[in-house]
């Protein structure tokens, strides 16, 4: 690896395990959440994400909040003081406030350290999207790059993120105001499994509505044939996470890696973490890959 002045960080929201970060050295400042009456931290081993899911389905309430200013200033301080500057990706501002904290750190760390540098990003990225989107400024950082190379093609190639979910339990998405409770009544009744992704502003939006698994699983995947960089010749790394269900990652990522011969590596599965797990429940998939730019 060169020896560069700077580190990759994002928050924990990226959906990335302990093991995947150390292995990509990407550092992770933790989102905090109550899970029934317990405050946690997403630190990555706190809880296993079968136990998270499982007491939610036991009835426990959840609520999430993002670092606040003086948070991200004690994450990026230790690096600051060595004389290391930060890249550092935040969720998307349309589901999260943590950038505006992360850019009032930014200037507050900007009095104490004028020799640095920090370079924040709002992605417009969400769980393994986001994930997806470290690991590879991790391979730029890899490849030599500087901090400013990676802040600017970050800020020209965001959108180009594609992030496709959907959910097969809409228990959690009417309890979280995404759906309506009558919407919610009906969905369960006629097996409707709703097709979301992020939009161009970093909002998650329901697209289309499927009657049962494998007519939403094949949705998703009609998404990535429409979309994906480079069609049938997609070349870059694909990333999945799932609420729950494990399976029905397992078969995605065998149709992709099956259909995409020239995919970078195989497709990257994970789980949903607590931070992004207290909105969707269990029972839901993400597809997340690069592609053409996502528009209104």
């Amino acid at each position: 690896m060169p020896d560069l002045n700077y580190v990759v960080c994002c928050d924990s929201a990226g959906d990335l395990s302990l093991e995947e970060c150390k292995a990509r050295n990407i550092i992770t400042i933790p989102y905090k959440y109550t899970l029934g009456d317990k405050d946690l931290f997403d630190d990555l081993v706190s809880i296993t994400p079968e136990r998270f899911f499982k007491t939610m389905e036991e009835g426990a309430m959840t609520r999430t909040s993002q670092p606040n200013s003086e948070d991200y200033v004690k994450f990026w301080e230790p690096f600051l003081e060595k004389g290391t500057d930060i890249v550092h990706l935040c969720l998307s501002s349309g589901l999260s406030g943590g950038i505006i904290s992360a850019n009032v750190a930014k200037e507050l760390c900007a009095e104490k350290y004028r020799d640095r540098k920090i370079y924040v990003v709002d992605s417009l990225a969400a769980s393994r999207g986001l994930g997806l989107f470290a690991d590879k400024l991790a391979d730029m950082r890899d490849e030599g790059k500087s901090a400013e190379e990676l802040y600017k093609w970050a800020e020209e190639h965001k959108l180009n993120l594609h992030h496709w979910f959907y959910t097969t339990d809409l228990t959690y998405f009417v309890r979280g105001g995404r759906v309506s409770k009558a919407s919610g009544w009906v969905g369960s009744i006629l097996n409707i499994c709703p097709l979301l992704h992020v939009d161009f502003e970093g909002h998650l939006i329901p697209v289309k509505k499927c009657r049962g698994k494998k007519a939403v699983m094949k949705a998703m995947l009609d998404m990535m044939a429409e979309y994906a960089e480079n069609g049938d010749d997609y070349s870059e790394k694909c990333f999945i996470c799932n609420a729950e269900r494990a399976q029905e990652a397992k078969e995605i990522a065998e149709y992709v890696e099956d259909h995409y011969k020239k995919l970078n590596g195989k497709v990257h599965i994970g789980s949903i973490g607590p931070v992004i797990g207290a909105h969707t429940g269990p029972g839901t998939v993400a597809l997340f890959f690069w592609g053409k730019k996502r528009t209104n």
